[in-house]
């Protein structure tokens, strides 16, 4: 029985050739890491910590196939531990300055620590909380006074006059300063008493700065001679320097992840990688559940893989191919844009659940460095194959979508209707509208329904069939089908959900040219991509 395809793929462009390169995290991979979990949960010191485990199936070059294991980071606090994969080498060049630097950290983070426990901080807080207590007992006794003797002062003048009026009101107004004075006593008692804890706390606050500042500096300094020293090895036999792979800057923890530790050890004992799956195994963290896998990390091993990757043979017979194998599938790409040639069966982008993550832009994810920026600025129907448009950046997403929703991008496709049709061209104006009771359906419905426009035009009879390309002047949800299958009357050959009886290999319909001003470039690009049926 055939294996099941890849669940995932590793991917990542060869530095020499540019070739897509990838390496599939197959149903079999899977099982075998199934049972290194069996292994783990018999042992409590594998569930104390969370981490990623990876394995890696390999073939020697007697053909034999064996099965190596690795973990991130530390495991119980130790680097090189039997049956695993030790790390990349050059750490053991660092050891000594690391261990310095690790403790000089210790250090940092006990007396960070110490001054955020500052009994100063806990006594201002007490004491200020009762001077504010204080002050809002006495704000409220004085604003009782103050009504009273606005009272009062009414009364007296509806009662007295002259002298003894003027006496009277000077009484009040004395009554009235008291008040003030009281208050503004207080509030001296309460700053000789925070102040010199203020300045307690401040002198703490600006130490823990100064310390954080001092730790950032240490850690950043013990990476870059960590990662200067770190060396990996491909399969054409090249070494480089993480600091050489990554000359932009690494985030923590590059290099001492499973994917990296796997196919370095594998290059440099001449194994071939045919498999490769990683997985979280312990307390969860963050997303990270015990049990589930995981795609390469974007920041620290998604931009090694195509150097890591380098140099294997391909091997045609065990059938692990990508939908993104050769650079053919991208028929445009530059530092704004990607237009990719999707493949009819997968979805343009990652759905909801578990099931429904494989698609266009999640591959794309994976196989680019700026794979997290990605944004898809319209959408193809997962049967439908062609050309899906997708930003790489937030303004250029904005100003593309801008283009979709104003109409002013020119989409045609083709398609093979099941039948033979009345008119060689024409336009379909329908109103449709998708029940909620029974999406993705969507029905014409001339009372809810949205307006919905397509140019046609019969491109060739071919027997039974009848080739057509359509321009949709709106965009809504299967519109083509729709307007093949009610306005036309011939639904397109493939298409079972809107009543294709005829048995064929797939949803006959494909966006063969899109046309939209590129807003970086100022200029109107033109793609096209053939017509695979």
């Amino acid at each position: 029985m055939a294996e099941a395809s890849p669940s995932y793929y590793y991917q990542g462009y060869c530095p020499q050739t540019g070739e897509i390169l990838s390496l599939p995290r197959t149903t079999l991979i899977e099982e075998i890491a199934r049972g290194l979990m069996k292994y783990l949960a018999t042992d409590e010191c594998y569930a104390s910590e969370g981490k990623m485990y990876g394995v890696l199936l390999v073939e020697s070059q007697t053909s034999e196939q064996q099965v190596i294991k690795a973990f991130s980071g530390l495991l119980n606090g130790q680097s090189v531990v039997d049956g695993w994969v030790p790390p990349i080498p050059g750490r053991e060049a660092v050891a000594l300055t690391e261990a310095e630097t690790l403790a000089k950290l210790e250090a940092i983070k006990q007396e960070i620590i110490t001054l955020q426990q500052l009994p100063e901080q806990q006594q201002y807080e007490i004491l200020s909380g009762e001077f504010e207590q204080k002050l809002q007992v006495m704000s409220d006794r004085h604003r009782d006074c103050r009504y009273q003797r606005q009272a009062q002062r009414q009364q007296l003048c509806e009662t007295l006059t002259g002298e003894v009026l003027t006496l009277a009101l000077a009484e009040l107004d004395s009554a009235s300063r008291r008040d003030g004075i009281e208050r503004r006593q207080l509030k001296r008692q309460r700053d000789a008493v925070l102040q010199p804890l203020q300045q307690a706390i401040a002198t703490a606050d600006a130490r823990i700065r100064e310390l954080k500042q001092q730790r950032k500096t240490l850690s950043r300094q013990l990476q870059a001679q960590m990662h200067a020293a770190y060396s990996l090895m491909n399969f054409f036999g090249q070494s480089l320097t993480l600091q050489q792979l990554m000359p932009d800057g690494l985030p923590t923890g590059t290099g001492d992840c499973c994917a990296p530790k796997l196919l370095h050890y594998a290059a440099t004992h001449h194994l071939k990688p045919l498999a490769m799956a990683e997985f979280w195994w312990g307390q969860s963290s963050g997303d990270k559940i015990q049990g589930e896998f995981y795609q390469a990390c974007v920041e620290r091993c998604q931009p090694l893989m195509g150097f890591l990757l380098s140099g294997i043979k391909p091997n045609s017979s065990r059938g692990f191919l990508s939908p993104f194998s050769t650079r053919e599938e991208i028929i445009y790409q530059d530092k704004w844009l990607i237009a990719v040639n999707k493949p009819a069966g997968l979805l343009s982008v990652p759905g909801r659940y578990q099931d429904t993550q494989d698609s266009v832009v999640s591959r794309l994810r994976n196989l680019l460095a700026d794979g997290m920026n990605l944004v898809s600025v319209h959408r193809l129907d997962q049967a439908t194959s062609g050309i899906l448009l997708i930003a790489r950046d937030r303004n250029t997403h904005y100003h593309l979508s801008q283009q979709f929703q104003q109409r002013q991008v020119q989409k045609v496709y083709e398609a093979i209707l099941a039948g033979a049709v009345t008119k060689n061209q024409g336009v379909i104006e329908l109103p449709l509208w998708g029940n909620p009771q029974n999406r993705p359906y969507q029905q014409v419905d001339w009372q809810h329904g949205k307006p919905s426009v397509t140019q046609f035009q019969v491109i060739a009879q071919e027997g039974e069939y009848t080739r057509v390309k359509f321009i949709p002047l709106t965009g809504r949800t299967h519109q083509l089908r729709v307007h093949a299958a009610v306005g036309l009357g011939v639904v397109i050959l493939g298409d079972r959900l809107y009543g294709c009886a005829t048995e064929a290999s797939r949803l006959h319909l494909h966006a063969r040219e899109l046309i939209f001003y590129h807003p970086q470039l100022e200029k109107t690009i033109h793609l096209q991509a053939k017509t695979p049926f």
